[in-house]
């Protein structure tokens, strides 16, 4: 979900409700500590210099049992990061603290925020020489082909 799209839904919502992937709620009574843009400049194991721009949104579990976080306050808070640190339209990635830091890709299901899972991968396959698709090979064409049996006593194993 690209920021355009949570300033969209926003208004649209009486409450601010974030879930994991599993269904666990975050608790409602969360605070959106950090609003930020995160570059990366890396090099992939295929040896391409890559950059990778996402805003942060950071979400903190505090004791503050008291506190919601509205709609409006969260979209003010977008608007600031904007106008202060020039944020531009990118993907949102959210931190959130489970067992340890965990990043999330951001989803809206209609009613809640849906935090889902992220994945490494490697951005340079074909550099690294990772088959795309594993290689099918019939054993019947393996124990027909003359060229790669074995016979007892033929020094082959």
């Amino acid at each position: 979900m690209k920021l355009s799209n949570i300033k969209e839904i926003l208004p649209t919502l009486n409450n601010v409700e974030f879930q994991l992937e599993n269904g666990t709620f975050v608790p409602e009574h969360f605070h959106v500590t950090e609003v930020g843009q995160i570059t990366k400049n890396f090099i992939d194991c295929g040896g391409v210099i890559r950059t990778e721009k996402v805003v942060n949104f950071q979400l903190w579990n505090a004791n503050d049992f008291e506190h919601r976080l509205k709609p409006g306050k969260l979209l003010n808070i977008i608007k600031l990061s904007e106008e202060k640190l020039d944020i531009e339209d990118a993907e949102i990635e959210v931190e959130y603290q489970s067992d340890t830091i965990g990043k999330y890709d951001l989803e809206f299901n209609g009613k809640n925020f849906v935090l889902k899972n992220k994945t490494t991968a490697c951005l340079a396959e074909d550099a690294c020489g990772i088959p795309s698709e594993k290689q099918k090979i019939s054993l019947s064409v393996l124990t027909n082909s003359q060229n790669n049996s074995c016979t007892p006593g033929g020094d082959c194993c």
